[in-house]
């Protein structure tokens, strides 16, 4: 179970690092049928709908705070935790996050990601 909060960093680190690591890296993680639901009431349903909105705008840094995991079964699980990003001169971006992950056929896929601002 450690290694979704392992896989919640590397989500991270790959949306701040340039040249389409975000990209690469949810293509990996996601489920078909993920959900993400952002902030201002935007929901991104599907794997190719939520790779398309992934910028190339990286994240210069981020800080995860207070990260928990709540097990479902061998086989779900919810990761939660506190996040401040950075980007440019613009204010802070500070939110509660929550990732729920399913494993299936060896791997953990994302399937819903929220972010609530904080």
């Amino acid at each position: 179970m450690q290694q979704l909060l392992e896989l919640e960093r590397k989500g991270w680190q790959a949306l701040s690092t340039p040249a389409g690591a975000g990209r690469r890296f949810y293509a990996s993680v996601l489920r078909e049928d993920a959900i993400m639901l952002f902030p201002g009431g935007l929901v991104i349903v599907g794997k190719e709908a939520i790779l398309e909105s992934i910028t190339d705008h990286p994240w210069e840094g981020f800080d995860m705070r207070d990260p928990r995991l709540i097990r479902l079964s061998d086989h779900a699980a919810v990761v939660v935790y506190g996040v401040v990003a950075r980007r440019g001169d613009v204010a802070p971006y500070s939110a509660l996050i929550s990732s729920t992950y399913a494993r299936a056929e060896g791997a953990w896929r994302l399937v819903l990601h929220q972010q609530t601002p904080s």
